[in-house]
């Protein structure tokens, strides 16, 4: 990974702290984009200190947060001028709805939008340095996931589990249709489920379902460091170079969900996506007059 530039989004702890770890150790230049600056900075210590490594750099931001999503790639692009390897493991779940700066249903905004957002502000220096690589961490969850085009944002009707699945199939919607619009451009996209992982991930949860998450993890979950396995294989292994368009599980591409291969709805989610994003913009534009 020698002059390889990786861009990490959620790696202050977890799975993407392994991730921007292991990375580093791999002689990689390490872009951590983390939401806590105190733990961002300390996990850019650890990892430079572990790894030997010292080109391992932060950008903090909120990525729940469009404008913050567009200032991540300013930053980013000011600085580097090559990226191959981009991973959005960034994720949130939320007991309770939420709602952004923008407007937008927070797990939604996190889990989805944004990585589409990111992706889109970084595409052009991804083609300059083909052959890239773009993962999205997705989840099993997705399988029990369904878009509700009617309610997007949850706002009839919420529930932190339905907000959850309906991101993550989200996700493998958008890496399908991505792979497909990225053909021929040397760079691959790819989804994965990491495991069910013992870390702090639903701590965006309260009462009755953060005691059952926690037990549920407590009892089943893998470590960080086998949960960051899929990661790392399809960011560092020759031999998915020209993979692209799968959804991977133990490093092995296998089925997602039937409803994730429905080209109409992905490329509906798609359109819906670049029109939130639009408004967005124009909302922002018409702020700063």
């Amino acid at each position: 990974m020698h002059k390889k530039v990786c861009l990490i989004t959620g790696c202050s702890s977890g799975i993407g702290k392994v991730t921007a770890r292991e990375l580093a150790k791999l002689g990689a230049t390490v872009v951590m984009v983390c939401r806590n600056r105190a733990k961002g900075e300390a996990a850019q210590v650890e990892i430079q200190e572990v790894s030997g490594n010292k080109r391992v750099d932060l950008i903090v931001a909120d990525l729940a947060e469009l404008s913050q999503v567009r200032r991540a790639a300013s930053e980013f692009l000011q600085k580097y001028a090559q990226l191959h390897v981009l991973i959005h493991n960034a994720g949130a779940i939320h007991g309770e709805r939420q709602v952004t700066s923008d407007g937008l249903e927070a797990t939604f905004a996190a889990n989805y939008l944004a990585p589409f957002l990111f992706t889109t502000l970084l595409l052009d220096v991804l083609k300059a340095s083909a052959p890239a690589r773009i993962i999205n961490v997705s989840s099993d969850g997705h399988a029990r996931g369904q878009l509700d085009f009617a309610d997007l944002q949850g706002a009839h009707r919420y529930n932190f589990l339905k907000a959850y699945t309906q991101s993550k199939l989200a996700q493998i919607y958008f890496t399908y249709e991505l792979a497909d619009r990225l053909k021929s451009t040397g760079i691959t996209v790819n989804t994965l489920h990491p495991g069910l992982v013992a870390s702090n991930f639903n701590s965006g949860t309260r009462g009755i379902a953060h005691a059952v998450a926690a037990f549920i993890y407590f009892f089943t979950g893998i470590s960080v460091e086998k949960g960051a396995r899929t990661t790392l294989f399809l960011a560092t292994k020759p031999s998915v170079e020209e993979v692209s368009g799968k959804y991977f599980v133990n490093c092995k591409p296998i089925p997602s969900s039937k409803l994730s291969y429905d080209v109409t709805i992905r490329q509906q989610l798609w359109a819906i996506s670049e029109e939130l994003i639009r408004q967005n913009e124009l909302s922002r534009l018409v702020t700063e007059k």
